[in-house]
């Protein structure tokens, strides 16, 4: 009983800190709350296709019937990694389709969230899938972002 009290303590203790720390509400939450929100809007918007552990579609890297590929893995083992910031915010807000609009035979699959996400959710979300990368690949990305 002694340690369940405790824990509790500790755990209104951060999130007060948090909370002190880096004020709520809007794009300046804090960075828990940030995460506890990518986390949940992942698993809502994003893991029927990338996996529930980010792990992507088995295969994928081989082309669908369509011309379109499968949902790529967005832990360190896929490709999210190599884009920068800017690219996978366009890619998630408007699709796939429309963001390579560019590449006239590129085809995909993705979907836009820019109708059913707000920009800090998109962002959110993107925070949470690069908060799951080894230290060495989320610093060679931000270099990217640059």
């Amino acid at each position: 009983m002694k340690k369940a009290i405790l824990a509790a303590l500790a755990i209104l203790a951060f999130g007060a800190g948090a909370v002190a720390l880096f004020g709520r509400g809007g794009e300046t939450s804090a960075p828990v709350d940030r995460l506890a929100m990518g986390v949940a809007l992942y698993a809502e918007n994003c893991a029927s296709c990338h996996g529930a552990n980010l792990e992507g579609q088995a295969n994928w890297r081989t082309r669908n019937a369509d011309g379109t590929l499968r949902a790529p893995p967005h832990d360190h083992t896929g490709h999210t990694w190599h884009h920068a910031d800017a690219h996978l915010f366009t890619y998630t807000k408007l699709g796939g389709q429309e963001a390579m609009a560019n590449l006239p035979n590129f085809v995909s699959g993705m979907p836009g969230f820019g109708d059913t996400l707000t920009d800090d959710e998109i962002r959110s979300i993107l925070d949470y899938i690069k908060s799951t990368w080894p230290d060495d690949i989320r610093e060679a990305q931000a270099q990217m972002s640059q």
